[in-house]
Parts: structure tokens; sequence; C-alpha cells
């Protein structure tokens, strides 16, 4: 096994937490992973993790040597595309997230049709409506709906995207036809809540004829998966806030139908989220500008 096999195997295993998880996405069995780890730690004589039953977790010197290891591997990947033609055959692992509606109908058909034309490349796509931090998961990039809260970051914008709030034709039959944000409020409307760590309260920012308006709406119903929120409003169980793109299909046979009309929710941006060096990885820009150059009209044509 080479050293930079090993460094590559203790990177996945410090941002993954676990060498079952690293070596699973590797591909390579655990105990190749631990041999790999033993072998980098005698090869420095230190300890780079604590190992329990349970847990493993970095020690200050596998803490120090991580960051000096994404840097070695950055710089190989840099130098090895300095040397190939990127353009035509790219290779190596792009780790990509984005949020299960947008991950699932926008980025995983793209992954396909860019991996049909680079067979050397794999993508690892982890789709989650939770925040995702880039640097301590080992992300390459992500596509993220809003604004980003880590202003060292890099962004590049895809589209602003229009949302909506919808309902099942049952669920406005049974309980009345919001024409605003205040009567979700008033009319005391079950809302679809998404509901993600750190969440304190929920507000839907509408348009209204004085401007942009936040209402703290209410719901019994809420979830980290936005997807569970579109199968309860086609349930006839509430209203729920979407970008336009994600219930079109639901949209145009009826299943679901715009409510609240006159106070539209705010569009959001659409954009891709990475660090400044992870933009020098020749294979993760091609990656970036073909999905981008795939989605932007289908988010347009919504």
């Amino acid at each position: 096994m080479s050293y930079l096999d090993n460094i590559r195997t203790f990177v996945r295993v410090y941002e993954l937490g676990s060498m079952s998880a690293a070596g699973r996405d590797l591909r390579i069995s655990p105990a190749v992973t631990s041999t790999r780890i033993a072998q980098l730690e005698d090869h420095l004589s230190v300890r780079l993790f604590q190992r329990t039953t349970r847990n493993l977790t970095p020690t200050e010197q596998g803490r120090l040597f991580y960051t000096g290891a994404v840097e070695v591997l950055e710089a190989v990947d840099v130098a090895e595309a300095q040397v190939v033609d990127i353009t035509d055959n790219p290779r190596g692992s792009i780790y990509v997230a984005a949020p299960l509606g947008v991950g699932r109908r926008l980025i995983a058909p793209q992954v396909s049709a860019f991996l049909d034309q680079y067979p050397e490349v794999s993508v690892r796509l982890r789709l989650t409506d939770r925040k995702v931090d880039l640097t301590t998961e080992g992300l390459d990039l992500a596509f993220f709906l809003g604004e980003p809260e880590d202003s060292t970051l890099r962004i590049r914008k895809i589209a602003d995207v229009d949302r909506l709030l919808c309902a099942a034709p049952d669920y406005i039959a049974a309980n009345g036809m919001p024409a605003s944000g205040a009567d979700l409020i008033t009319q005391n409307h079950e809302c679809l809540n998404l509901r993600f760590p750190g969440a304190t309260e929920f507000q839907w920012r509408l348009q209204t004829r004085d401007g942009p308006k936040r209402f703290k709406v209410r719901g019994r119903f809420e979830s980290d998966d936005g997807d569970v929120l579109t199968d309860w409003a086609l349930a006839g169980h509430g209203i729920v806030l979407k970008p336009k793109f994600e219930v079109a299909d639901h949209l145009r046979t009826g299943r679901l139908i715009p409510v609240a009309t006159t106070t539209p929710p705010m569009p959001v941006q659409m954009a891709c989220l990475f660090t400044h060096r992870r933009k020098q990885d020749p294979k993760t820009r091609l990656f970036m500008d073909f999905v981008i150059g795939q989605i932007g009209n289908v988010i347009k044509n919504a």
C-alpha cells in the first residue's frame, strides 16, 4: 500500500468519524482501512485517533495532521490535472451535497449524464435538508437554496427560484381558501414545516403590498425531509411552501393548487457553495459547469 493511499484513508476516516464508514466510502474492507491507519501511525510514531468500542476521536496530533493531509491531497490533484487532459479524461471522486428535493429532481439526473460522459470519475452524492459543513464533512461542493451563513466560502449563483404556497383541493374544501399570509394565521390553517437542527421558529417570508413580511405560522406537522412535507400536502394535511419546480407536476395535474396568492413567498437563491481551494480542482469545476448548464433551464421553465 502506498503512503498516499494511507493518507487518503486517514482523511476519510477523520471526516466520516468511522473506520467502517470510510471503508465503505473508499470501497475497501474494514480490515484494510484499519491496516492503513495503523501503518500511518507507525510511520509518524504518533496516535492519530483515540479508539473505544463506541467512539473514534481524533487526537491533537490527528487534528494537526488532517489539515496538512488535505493540503497534500489537493496539491496532488492539481499536479495530476497539469499532466493529463482533464477535460477529456478527468478521474477521481467528487463529493457533493444537495437538499433532498433539489438533489432528487435536478442533481441526480445530471450525475448520471456526467458519469456517462466521464467514466473514470465517481460522484458521491449526499442528499439532506439540513445545513452541511463543507470542510468538516469533506465535501467538494454543495448545492443549496437560500443564503449561506459562512462568509468565507465561495458562491456561484445558479438562479432565483420562484416559490409558492400550495395545498390539496380536499384540504381547501374542508378548511377554506386563504387569500393572504395573514389568513394563514387568523384562520388557523395547518402549515407544514421544514424542521432542521438550529431552527427555533417557523417564519414564512411573503411578499405584501407593504414589502416583504415574515409570518410566524403554526402547524402540527413538521419534518426535516422536504419530500415528506409534499406527501403530507398531497394527502390533504395542510399548506406547504415549496420551490415551484419541486411541485410543478402536481400543479399541472391539479393534485395541488396555489393558495394565499396575494402574498406569494419571496424567491430564493439557488447556488453552489465551495471553498476557494476546492475551486482549483479541475474535475470539480467541470462537474459544476456541467450540472449548472443543465439545470438552469429546468428551473426557469418550471
